[in-house]
């Protein structure tokens, strides 16, 4: 089977060997060195000093417990959505009781810094601004940098900014301290090559600020908590310990390798896709200046349709792709992130040609 969905992606055979380990005790010191480990070369890929939380949920989790943490109900909340995940981030928020205000990017562009800092002055202030770095129903990345300045400059210093980079982080740089973002949140089963069931926070001094005068509810997602035990390298729960041995082997590999390094092959793999896609005679759906790498959405022809194409891709040749999540659109989505390379994109281009007759 040649897995390309946006996630889970495939694993590595070292990181399916290590995935196969016997249990240990999660209070015990085995765990607590190897949970050290990971939450320190978490850090590299961060690009932070601060600590770096695993909690065991999926990265949706992760967004629950940045905003439950940082805000309280009735708190205004600025929401950039570009996507169904930029919405699930403002529809998260709204849950817990916060004002959300959305501003909504047409679908396959990027949020401009520009429009971003005119909202917030003409309808803020914000005690909280969410992004998306990686739209994976749009195959759309955010330059963040410019957006989480555009955010200081029009909003203050105490505006709190999330950043949703589930999809991106691990395969495309974000400077969490660099760039003055407060929260970030990843998953264990996108770019980091681990099985699903790992959510990734990191916190900043300014979002412990705004937790300590948090009035949300929470429990199960109360960093505080998860602060406390990370202290000796251990969880307030029982976690997902399958998910950390892979985690802990992929991140020994992606430290050798770089953040750097790492990010270059995935601009190259993107674009892999991008060009062969092209070459057939298909359009994408984002905007060139914005192309993720990490992801691709391609607009089928004129009398087909996504679900027809995907169980072609299925049935016949073991190749699993994305249908759009955004309704009424027929593209095919395509994820390239991780564990990839250039021989699984070249199955699904010669499987889309007898498909498509192009």
């Amino acid at each position: 089977m040649n897995l390309r969905v946006p996630g889970p992606t495939p694993l590595p055979p070292e990181v399916l060997a290590a995935v196969g380990q016997q249990m240990i005790n999660h209070r015990g010191p085995e765990f607590e060195a190897m949970f050290g480990e990971v939450s320190a070369w978490l850090k590299v890929f961060f690009e932070t000093e601060n600590d770096v939380y695993v909690l065991t949920s999926s990265g949706t989790g992760g967004m629950e417990a940045a905003i439950v943490n940082s805000l309280s109900p009735g708190d205004r909340v600025l929401a950039v959505t570009m996507g169904s995940f930029g919405e699930r981030f403002a529809a998260i928020a709204e849950a817990y009781g916060a004002a959300v205000t959305r501003l909504m990017v047409p679908m396959g562009k990027a949020a401009d810094p520009e429009q971003v800092a005119a909202a917030i002055r003409k309808q803020g202030p914000f005690a909280a601004v969410l992004l998306t770095q990686n739209e994976t129903s749009t195959a759309v990345t955010n330059d963040v940098e410019a957006l989480a300045a555009a955010i200081r400059e029009a909003g203050g210093d105490e505006v709190v900014i999330l950043v949703d980079a589930i999809s991106g982080l691990g395969a495309i740089r974000l400077q969490a301290d660099a760039w003055d973002i407060d929260a970030v949140i990843t998953g264990s089963q996108k770019a980091w090559m681990a099985p699903p069931g790992l959510a990734m926070v990191s916190f900043s001094p300014r979002a412990w600020r705004a937790y300590e005068r948090s009035r949300m509810p929470k429990f199960y997602f109360d960093l505080g908590d998860a602060r406390k035990y990370a202290r000796r390298n251990q969880t307030p729960a029982t976690p997902n310990v399958a998910a950390l041995y892979g985690l802990h082997r992929s991140l020994k590999e992606m430290v050798a390798e770089g953040p750097e390094a790492i990010a270059e092959r995935h601009r190259r793999i993107g674009d892999y896709c991008r060009q062969g896609l092209l070459a057939m005679g298909l359009t994408l759906l984002a905007d060139p200046a914005h192309y993720s790498n990490t992801v691709t959405a391609a607009n089928l022809p004129e009398g087909s349709t996504a679900a027809e194409v995907l169980a072609e891709l299925r049935s016949r040749y073991g190749i699993i792709c994305a249908s759009s999540k955004v309704p009424g659109l027929e593209i095919i989505r395509i994820g390239h992130m991780g564990y990839v390379r250039e021989a699984d994109l070249d199955e699904v281009f010669a499987a889309l040609r007898e498909i498509l007759a192009l």
